[in-house]
């Protein structure tokens, strides 16, 4: 992999004295997900705000594309576009009378033509589901909605990076979850994203590499499974074990799970239990599930889609597919951990159906492949034909649809 950020020896004491950052060494991947956790003074906040130059270290060195951080006003402009930082508390970030003007404060700061920054704030606003928020007083909106706007102005700069700290902080269960499967969006489209977090639970089922800190130094770096696998590093560090591997090692200590490695997530723990008591999930009927593209349809053509399968639960994953959704007035019984509730509802023989777009379509079948690869489930997954194809007969229509069929089907067994 190719590093992005790194950190080489550095170190950052405060004016009173505090010792915040002591000789860290970290190399950051291009493409990552990567979370911070640990307890408060560890110094993953202080870290966070070395990446993009608004802490300058007391010791060591700061590099993005291997080039060492600079300090002056031109540097310092350059890498605060590349590499954003939304912060904990929304309302520290946003300060214009409007969202528009909030959210075009970076373009119009980087010196962006007129018609460039009215573009790309659209573009971030839309992204983020908030088109028609444009003229609304930031401080009349809820905290998902405040956090949104926040990551729409950093949005508007094209970074490379999205810097993080505590984005699910004082929010609500469901709009923590839409949160973080819009940052699962935008790193399926190439951004890298770095999160401080002190929810064990998010970074375990999340991150890609999660970085233990601890008394402003690095504990621990590897996978979730890696890192929360070792319930005395984590006691250490003062936090508590996810609810998960919690559970999972228990059930180890009692004798009625084997083996040294901790499922991932809830769909991977129940599998577990299942296989345990009734056998694998591959000698049952096992549901379908459909994945409907909403790049292009209009709304007529997402219903003539819909119109074709009948299915016991839809779910949509990310912001246009929850919109269009909404405007199709289509209901949906799952807006988040949707693959895993799909895959859930098929292991128990009911078909669902994913309404989705971009990468998260090739997402959402590679994570189907994976699952059944691990555990021996034959899923189908069909992906829906779209109305560009009308023009077709309807024999053709139903042979490519079959094809197609068929190619995913292989995908995901």
């Amino acid at each position: 992999m190719t590093s992005i950020l790194e950190t080489r020896n550095v170190g950052y004491s405060y004016g009173d004295g505090t010792e915040a950052l002591k000789k860290v060494s970290i190399s950051l991947d291009e493409g990552k997900k990567i979370a911070l956790v640990g307890p408060n003074g560890a110094g993953k906040s202080t870290l966070m705000l070395m990446f993009n130059g608004i802490l300058r270290p007391s010791a060591g060195e700061v590099l993005f594309h291997d080039r060492t951080l600079r300090y002056d006003s031109a540097s310092l402009r350059e890498v605060r576009r590349k590499v954003g930082m939304v912060f904990q508390n929304s309302d520290d970030q946003l300060f214009a009378p409007t969202v528009y003007q909030d959210v075009a404060f970076g373009p119009v700061n980087l010196g962006f033509p007129e018609d460039k920054v009215k573009k790309y704030a659209g573009y971030a606003l839309q992204y983020v589901g908030l088109s028609g928020y444009e003229r609304r007083p930031p401080h009349h909106l809820s905290g998902g909605e405040k956090k949104r706007v926040s990551i729409a102005g950093i949005l508007a700069m094209e970074p490379e990076v999205l810097i993080l700290d505590e984005p699910t902080s004082n929010l609500d269960p469901a709009s923590s979850e839409e949160i973080m499967e819009m940052l699962d969006e935008l790193n399926l489209g190439g951004k890298t994203l770095i999160i401080s977090t002190h929810d064990v639970d998010l970074a375990y089922r999340w991150a890609d590499d999660v970085i233990l800190m601890e008394d402003g130094g690095v504990l621990h770096r590897g996978t979730g499974q890696e890192v929360f696998g070792d319930a005395e590093l984590i006691r250490r560090a003062r936090l508590k074990l996810p609810i998960v591997v919690d559970l999972y090692k228990e059930l180890v200590g009692r004798g009625l799970l084997n083996g040294s490695k901790p499922p991932r997530n809830v769909l991977e723990f129940t599998d577990l239990l299942v296989s345990r008591t009734q056998g694998t999930t591959s000698q049952k009927v096992l549901g379908k599930i459909y994945i409907c593209n909403v790049d292009g349809p209009d709304l007529e053509g997402i219903k003539s889609i819909l119109e074709k399968v009948h299915v016991s639960y839809t779910g949509a994953m990310g912001t246009n597919a929850k919109i269009m959704a909404e405007q199709a007035r289509i209901p949906l019984d799952f807006t988040y951990g949707v693959i895993d509730k799909c895959i859930l509802k098929a292991l128990t023989g009911k078909n669902s159906m994913i309404i989705t777009s971009g990468g998260m379509i090739d997402h959402s079948i590679k994570r189907i492949r994976a699952y059944c690869e691990e555990f021996g489930a034959k899923i189908e997954v069909i992906k829906l034909a779209q109305p560009a194809e009308s023009s077709m007969n309807s024999d053709t229509q139903k042979v490519l649809s079959q094809k197609e069929s068929t190619k995913l089907i292989e995908v995901a067994q």
